[in-house]
């Protein structure tokens, strides 16, 4: 019993560490700025503006003083105009930006009639967003970002590439051939061609994102269990890299963390968002994560210079992924064109092992039944026939100690007064009756990395994002929105965040409930007092958590109850004596 309590304990604890540590954290231990990774390498510092040292606009120009509105932002210079099923949009031929892009399949409220996520914007607006492909180097007068290029044709689509072309007053040409798949992933081929009778000129391609400010979810960096990371990321020399947040990099040295990396990519991503550049894999890069000025950049660029003779001209091809985290889509980057661990910009946690599967089977149970409540409560049953036979297990270890448990008490009885006793005890009764106490725990520490597999998947991957289930439930990646505090919105309040409690969290903390009641009662007054509050402290702590999730745990538990009383009409002698211990407390409240 002893073992078992400190179990329970240990779950109970554990639980309060993984949901209420990272708040805690961030609030009164602030994690500093990580040290660099040994990929990394300290830079010289950012020029705020204008041309770098190397002679060419490398970084970005400042935006206007006076903020634009987002028409007169676009109207501004000419554009190329980006049509694809899912992203509408164009591109600036001033600098050659990619800053103007909408995600058609995904829109900013609940409401069908809200307008689509806005991914990219101009430079000026309130939420200035974009990226860019240039070139640094020496030897040649370098496009900037104020370049005005010209286009082949006036719309990119997936079946129509379009050149953008620029050539400097020596001679010597710049051109930028963007093509776009049907989904998120645009191509660059940029290419240098020298002019005859010039020097040799050394070129690098570079890729930059710029963003004004950040998002208001973003994290600081860093995935312990529950934290989403939202903010700079990367892949760097083969691993994900979460390790950094917005604010970190503005604190570090000259606002600037740098890795030299080969293969990779080097962006930032939103909870359901992700814009990245991803450069040629089998070339040594620069990669680098800056801040200043309210501004984030992310950029990428080839850590060697190309000699370029004249005549000649280089070429090289990268990327721009620009869209929502759909994960079949990430993964299919990932295995068919060899972009490293672009499905883990989704961040998976500790249980990737879990969740990556699991999101897999929970896609394929929607394509069958087109809805992804049904997929959870089917995927809720699949996972409870695997457990079935440490159910099994649970019940048999439960029906033992429930069979065993007025020996229990008469040796409780009997030395009371001598608890090593007691337990040397305990141990020979449990060795008499094959029990194995631990047995009834087990599916408890089965459950915690399959619910926090599911809590990632339920929070963070955008399949889940407004998808709902039925009656109120129009959103199971939100919080159940109607609670009894206020009479399911009849009264005009809202209630304080930690009362409003909704119908599923209820729901979760009655279920709980009934299970107890099919147990055995602790005969440990410890026990007793965790085992009465769990359901209702569960059901507080559920409450702010995706619906999805709450939606799971209910119909596990329903299953658990339907279970145990199958099993108890398996065994009548155990439902007899359970019979019997209630009349037991009835007379002893009596």
């Amino acid at each position: 019993m002893e073992d078992r309590r400190n179990i329970i304990l240990a779950v109970l604890l554990t639980g309060l560490i993984l949901f209420g540590w990272p708040y805690v954290a961030n609030m009164f231990f602030p994690t500093p700025p990580p040290a660099a990774s040994s990929s990394a390498t300290t830079a010289s510092p950012a020029k705020p503006t204008g041309a770098s040292s190397d002679g060419a606009d490398f970084t970005t120009a400042a935006a206007p003083a006076k903020q634009i509105a987002l028409p007169t932002a676009l109207s501004a210079a000419p554009r190329v105009a980006v049509e694809t099923p899912k992203l509408k949009g164009s591109i600036n031929l001033e600098g050659a930006r990619i800053d103007d892009l909408v995600l058609l399949a995904h829109r900013e409220e609940l409401s069908k009639k809200s307008p689509p996520v806005r991914l990219f914007a101009p430079s000026g607006t309130s939420n200035s967003y974009f990226a860019r492909f240039g070139w640094t180097g020496n030897g040649a007068t370098f496009p900037t970002d104020k370049t005005l290029w010209t286009a082949s044709a006036n719309k990119l689509t997936p079946s129509t590439p379009v050149s953008l072309t620029w050539t400097n007053p020596e001679g010597q040409s710049f051109e930028i051939k963007l093509s776009i798949d049907e989904h998120y992933m645009l191509t660059a081929e940029q290419r240098f061609s020298n002019a005859a009778g010039l020097p040799t000129a050394n070129v690098a391609p570079f890729g930059i994102i710029s963003r004004k400010g950040k998002p208001k979810d973003a994290t600081k960096g860093g995935s312990i269990f529950t934290q989403i990371h939202i903010g700079p990321i990367g892949v760097f020399d083969g691993k994900p890299n979460y390790d950094w947040g917005y604010d970190q990099v503005a604190e570090a040295p000259d606002g600037k963390v740098s890795f030299a990396t080969t293969g990779g990519w080097n962006g930032m991503t939103d909870k359901y968002w992700l814009a990245a550049l991803i450069p040629d894999q089998k070339i040594p890069v620069k990669a680098e994560f800056k801040s200043q000025d309210g501004y984030n950049w992310a950029n990428v660029r080839n850590a060697q210079l190309t000699a370029v003779d004249a005549g000649k001209s280089v070429a090289q091809t990268s990327r721009l992924f620009a869209g929502a985290k759909e994960f079949e889509e990430l993964r299919a980057y990932t295995d068919k064109i060899g972009i490293p661990y672009l499905d883990y910009s989704i961040d998976w946690g500790w249980f990737w092992f879990i969740a990556i599967p699991f999101l897999t089977i929970l896609l394929w149970l929607f394509d069958l039944f087109g809805n992804f409540g049904v997929a959870i409560i089917a995927l809720t049953i699949i996972v409870r026939l695997f457990m079935y036979p440490v159910a099994q297990k649970q019940f048999a270890s439960m029906a033992g100690m429930r069979a065993v448990q007025p020996k229990m008490k008469a040796l409780q009885e009997r030395y009371k007064d001598d608890k090593p006793k007691l337990q040397q005890e305990m141990m020979k009764l449990y060795q008499e009756e094959k029990i194995n106490p631990l047995a009834g725990c087990l599916p408890i520490l089965l459950q915690i990395p399959i619910f926090f597999a599911l809590y990632k998947i339920l929070m963070l991957t955008v399949e889940m994002r407004h998808q709902p289930f039925a009656l109120w439930l129009k959103d199971l990646s939100a919080p159940d929105p109607l609670t009894p505090i206020n009479l399911f919105g009849l009264l005009p309040f809202t209630p304080p965040a930690f009362l409003a409690i909704g119908i599923l969290p209820i729901l979760l903390g009655i279920t709980m409930w009934l299970m107890q009641r099919l147990n055995p009662q602790p005969m440990d007054e410890v026990q007793k007092q965790v085992f009465a509050i769990m359901p209702w402290f569960l059901m507080f702590i559920m409450a702010p958590f995706a619906a999805g999730l709450q939606l799971y745990w209910v119909v596990s538990n329903l299953i658990s109850i339907g279970q145990q009383k199958w099993l108890y009409s398996k065994h009548p002698i155990l439902k007899e004596q359970m019979a019997k211990e209630e009349a037991e407390k009835k007379k002893a409240k009596a």
